[in-house]
């Protein structure tokens, strides 16, 4: 079965998790989870990391930029990860949450 884009996408962001041992999930959304979640719910270096992975160009939903908004109020970080840039996400973990 091929991949999606937004797969490949999810895919290289839990490679760089697994490489820096960040503790991850993949939320379950509709029924009794909560939509709009961001793809990946992660603690990293004691912070509440959430990942709203993108591809093609698209964007977040409303839902989904609002969750994102929400947990960015409450003091976590929440950041949407594009195809075109997931090779920064590494930096902005280093940078950020001072992972090594």
């Amino acid at each position: 079965m091929a991949m999606t884009p937004e797969g490949k996408v999810k895919k290289k962001v839990v490679d760089i998790l697994k490489k820096h041992k960040i503790y991850y999930f993949f939320p379950a959304t509709g029924g009794y989870g909560r939509s709009g979640v961001p793809d990946i719910v992660c603690c990293a270096n004691g912070r509440f990391l959430a990942l709203e992975c993108k591809a093609n160009g698209n964007n977040p939903t409303a839902l989904q930029a609002r969750e994102i908004e929400n947990i960015n109020d409450a003091g976590g970080i929440a950041v949407v990860v594009r195809d075109t840039d997931v090779e920064l996400l590494e930096k902005f973990l280093k940078d950020t949450l001072l992972i090594t």
